[in-house]
């Protein structure tokens, strides 16, 4: 088991997931306009949820001319639709998806005192969401699981137990 954020090369990170999405978009026949790819690389900047005005705010740093709301909108629902980002309903905010051009279902550990989130893929859970849709002939076509507490890291600071909720197998 690997805890929730574990130190790495973020540059490295963000530069990965620019280079897939450059692949997925050619693949599906669709461009990665300069815009959309600006976007996305703010959205990866940390591992943190990013709201579109957060995206927004931070275009407007890097652009002479700046973007409006309803271009912001667009690019992230781009990226959505290309399964580059996935969008966290309880915070109205985007983060990035560490596996993306796979079908997947998405489930998050989201700490509520840092904002760190981690992307969890457990086959236990994607089972018993396929089992109990398939039970009822409900044919699951996305899903979204946001699980909030706190990260061991901010557990240990507030002197809560130390559990294995943000752990992943």
């Amino acid at each position: 088991m690997s805890s929730v954020y574990h130190p790495h090369n973020h540059d490295e990170c963000i530069e990965e997931a620019l280079q897939t999405a450059s692949e997925i978009c050619q693949s599906n026949g669709v461009r990665l306009t300069p815009l959309r790819k600006t976007v996305l690389e703010l959205v990866w900047q940390s591992h943190e949820p990013v709201g579109a005005y957060d995206v927004l705010a931070r275009l407007a740093e890097l652009e002479s001319r700046p973007a409006q709301p309803p271009t912001v909108y667009r690019a992230l629902d781009f990226l959505l639709e290309q399964g580059l980002i996935h969008r966290l309903s309880s915070l109205n905010a985007f983060i990035g998806c560490p596996h993306p051009g796979e079908r997947h279902l998405g489930s998050f550990l989201i700490c509520k005192q840092c904002r760190t989130t981690k992307e969890v893929d457990h086959a236990a859970i994607n089972n018993a969401i396929h089992s109990c849709a398939s039970e009822q002939g409900f044919i699951v076509s996305e899903s979204s699981i946001e699980l909030t507490g706190l990260c061991r890291n901010c557990a240990a600071s507030d002197g809560a137990p130390d559990t294995d909720m943000n752990e992943q197998s």
